[in-house]
């Protein structure tokens, strides 16, 4: 089977590591890729959201299976493309329509569904430029809340949509930011939520739109600096399994949110076939959802996908045949943990085209590419998040050494890393 695998990052890296390990592949394209999936397929250089060039390549290759990895295309409406074409409605594509990537492409429209549905998650309240006296309104809502304030733009916003303050005055300096235009259009709507405290972790699942199957839990750390300190970031590292995540907690997790959101999908009259990512947060034993995600995480994809022993393009064949009912997803007993390399300056401004050494290090983990590219046959950074650095053990600490010991070894001008991945479990 020929499959396309859309996306640059870490996670595409994972998914085409893995995918090159199947006996049903034929032969893996990925658009646009990085330097770590040319080592796993062939990259060609048509961005993720250039839906005719992606057909034209899928005709062109007879490619049968189309696997997307970033949101951006999803909330775009690339499922929705494929199945406008006659002659590739055939096609298997992994990810959600446009109105089902709207529990990620709009804050809004996911915490009307959580409400609709009873999924636990925080108190909130939505606000809108151009409906009546919306940053009046707003302010006077924070008002009736208690500190810390969490202001979430309603559309995407490069993941930098979300700003949690202390201070009233502070938060309505920042509301009237996003209303202005700071995060574009994605701002001109507003999400004000109640603060829970507790601890987060991600779950994973892939649904055919009736049946699902869990993969790894995951935690990983958004803050540039060590004990979460500093700018928020795609994410400096992440671990696998949770320690917390036990028996008891995963049952409350699927009965209170998991099936109430594939049943909620369902009943929406929504064909969801793809995986959902829960941002979750423990509140003293219980979860509620932060955010819903049409995709895999990144960093979380860099140890979920190595601890699944399953052939993961038979379990893709599986959700795009709505034959998942009675697949079993094998996963690894042992842990998995990584740590993410990137560029100085990185989440503000950072060079790129930087040379890249150590890579052919004997650390025994896997090196995952994020933000690199080639140039004149040598790899060089091509991002802010330039390598995820995996290890596997039979604990997550264990791993870790492992993944600090590698990052010894690899260096380009500024790399920068975190070294308490995994500080709070």
């Amino acid at each position: 089977m020929n499959v396309l695998l859309i996306g640059s990052g870490g996670r595409e890296h994972a998914l085409a590591w893995k995918l090159k390990q199947s006996p049903l592949l034929t032969t893996l394209f990925i658009a646009p890729g990085n330097a770590g999936t040319a080592l796993c397929g062939t990259n060609v250089p048509i961005a993720v959201d250039n839906f005719p060039a992606l057909a034209q390549l899928v005709r062109s290759e007879k490619i049968k299976m189309v696997v997307v990895g970033p949101e951006d295309p999803l909330v775009k409406g690339i499922s929705d493309y494929f199945k406008e074409q006659d002659d590739l409605r055939w096609v298997g594509v992994i990810g959600p329509d446009a109105a089902g990537a709207r529990l990620e492409g709009s804050k809004d429209f996911a915490k009307q569904f959580m409400e609709k549905f009873n999924i636990p998650t925080a108190r909130y309240r939505t606000f809108s430029v151009g409906k009546g006296d919306a940053l009046g309104d707003a302010t006077a809502f924070i008002g009736t809340m208690k500190p810390p304030y969490v202001l979430k733009a309603d559309g995407l916003a490069a993941g930098k949509g979300v700003v949690i303050l202390n201070d009233p005055e502070q938060a309505a300096g920042e509301l009237a930011a996003m209303f202005a235009g700071k995060f574009g259009s994605a701002g001109k709507k507003v999400v004000i939520e109640e603060f829970l405290d507790g601890i987060e972790l991600s779950v994973f699942v892939l649904t055919d739109g009736d049946s699902w199957v869990l993969l790894p839990e995951a935690k990983d750390y958004k803050r540039i600096g060590e004990g979460d300190a500093g700018l928020n970031t795609g994410g400096m590292g992440a671990v696998s399994p949770v320690s917390f995540a036990d028996h008891t907690f995963m049952n409350k997790v699927k009965e209170r949110i998991i099936e109430p959101t594939i049943n909620g999908l369902r009943v929406s009259g929504i064909r969801y076939q793809g995986f959902i990512f829960f941002g979750l947060i423990n509140v003293k034993g219980e979860p509620f959802v932060i955010e819903y995600n049409v995709r895999l995480g990144d960093p979380e994809s860099e140890v979920v996908i190595p601890r699944i022993k399953s052939d993961l393009l038979e379990l893709f064949s599986a959700a795009a045949d709505h034959k998942l009912r009675g697949m079993q997803l094998e996963i690894s007993e042992e842990s998995a943990a990584t740590v993410m390399l990137v560029s100085g300056g990185y989440p503000g401004d950072y060079q790129r085209g930087l040379p890249i050494s150590g890579l052919e290090g004997e650390s025994g983990g896997i090196i995952f590419h994020a933000g690199t590219t080639i140039r004149d046959k040598q790899v060089v950074t091509n991002g802010g998040r330039v390598l995820a650095l995996t290890s596997i053990d039979s604990t997550w600490e264990k791993a870790l050494i492992k993944s600090y010991k590698a990052a010894k070894d690899i260096s380009f001008d500024g790399m920068y890393y975190r070294r308490d991945i995994g500080f709070d479990l």
